[in-house]
């Protein structure tokens, strides 16, 4: 029997919450009691040596799978890949919830801004959550059919088209992977934006402390990410040679990269404004305003929503809606154009695992660039239809202007 996808909604039951030991976060129930099955599973995902962040996303995914469990009116584990199927469907159509209504995004959500050619993010769910949705539950049920219990048969179902999956597989070589997942939508493929050097300089013109310019000039030389940046303490600044030492998001490596002169200078100017010596194992970022949390006013480590918060003050402003990510895109664009540069440079100072996805996303030609060499290339074809062929060897140009006029020759 068909689901009405257009009328489920999803209750707000359970919650996701830190927790202390093995897993550092869990789904839990109204009454508090984690779920059994969730914490197995994420128990063997940190086992696996997975990052918190990671485990939080992975309990984010599967607290709204439970939820949409309890709308069907479906038990975990005797569930088909119908349900997935209509769960993929519901996503498409639904909007996210929001801890509160929007108020001065609310016209602009959803279109796009004529300052930096980006969209607004709209009230919907983007097909790479909708794809993560499906790798998380495919790896749940994968977990649970392998130690006997849950569905008999994986509800997240893979296309495979042509023939069965190993049918010649060579004994000495590695499975590869069987196929991609049934639902998961089609991701538009969209070009990474350079910020020019104009926007730049009024986005910087427009911060309002040194602490705000030293994070933002280390973000557009280092290409670093947010979460990178933050996480930066005292001990990872290399003076002497201008590096900053970031632990990559994806695999927790440490990795220094070079900073421009300039972004150490306002780093500087920064730390003479706290007033402060900071400590090797201090975080170098902190709120300008004091706060009282039970021990006195003091400032707090810099979080993520903070930094947001600079975007959204400049942005206003500026009538733009630039993020810390499009720092991150403007510096990888400038250094894949620099001659000096190999790819391979590049991928390395990105802290990408394979050079097939720098290539992918930054070796893409300017459409600025583009436009413009084909418009010279039309106006050269214009110049050469306008000038008379040159005249052979042997022949005296003004006798045959003579013979077949100016322009028949």
């Amino acid at each position: 029997m068909a689901r009405d996808i257009g009328s489920i909604r999803l209750s707000r039951w359970g919650r996701v919450v830190p927790a202390a030991g093995a897993v550092p976060w869990l789904v839990v129930d109204p009454a508090g009691v984690p779920v059994e099955p969730v914490r197995l599973f994420l128990l063997d995902f940190v086992a696996r040596g997975n990052r918190t962040g990671s485990v939080r996303s992975y309990a984010y995914d599967l607290l709204r799978w439970w939820r949409w469990l309890r709308a069907v009116g479906v038990e975990w584990n005797e569930v088909t890949s119908g349900e997935v199927r209509d769960l993929v469907l519901w996503l498409a159509q639904a909007d996210k919830p929001r801890r509160s209504p929007r108020t001065l995004s609310a016209a602009t959500a959803g279109t796009v801004n004529l300052v930096t050619g980006k969209q607004y993010l709209d009230n919907g769910y983007k097909p790479r959550t909708v794809r993560h949705s499906n790798a998380v539950l495919r790896s749940f049920y994968e977990f649970w059919i392998e130690l006997g219990d849950g569905p008999l048969i994986n509800p997240v179902s893979l296309d495979r088209v042509g023939r069965r999956p190993h049918a010649h597989h060579n004994p000495l070589e590695v499975f590869g992977r069987e196929g991609k997942i049934r639902y998961n939508p089609k991701v538009p493929k969209r070009r990474p934006r350079e910020m020019p050097d104009e926007r730049w300089r009024q986005l910087f013109a427009g911060l309002r402390s040194n602490r705000d310019r030293a994070i933002l000039a280390l973000g557009i030389s280092t290409a670093g990410r947010a979460s990178e940046l933050l996480a930066v303490r005292g001990a990872d600044l290399d003076w002497g040679d201008q590096l900053v030492r970031v632990i990559r998001k994806g695999t927790g490596a440490e990795q220094w990269l070079p900073a421009s002169p300039d972004a150490f200078v306002w780093v500087r100017l920064y730390l003479a404004d706290l007033g402060v010596p900071l400590e090797a194992n201090e975080r170098l970022w902190w709120t300008l305003r004091r706060r009282d949390h039970g021990d006195g006013l003091c400032r707090q480590p810099m979080s993520y929503e903070a930094l947001r918060a600079v975007f959204r003050r400049v942005n206003v402003v500026l009538g733009t809606n630039w993020t810390m990510h499009d720092l991150r895109h403007t510096a990888a664009l400038r250094m894949s154009r620099d001659e000096r540069l190999s790819l391979k440079d590049v991928q390395a100072i990105l802290g990408h695992a394979h050079l097939s996805t720098t290539a992918d996303v930054y070796l893409v030609e300017n459409e600025d660039q583009v436009v413009r060499r084909v418009r010279c290339h039309l106006a050269d074809q214009d110049h050469r239809a306008q000038q008379p062929p040159p005249v052979a060897v042997g022949y005296a140009a003004d006798d045959l202007t003579v013979l077949f006029g100016a322009s028949s020759w």
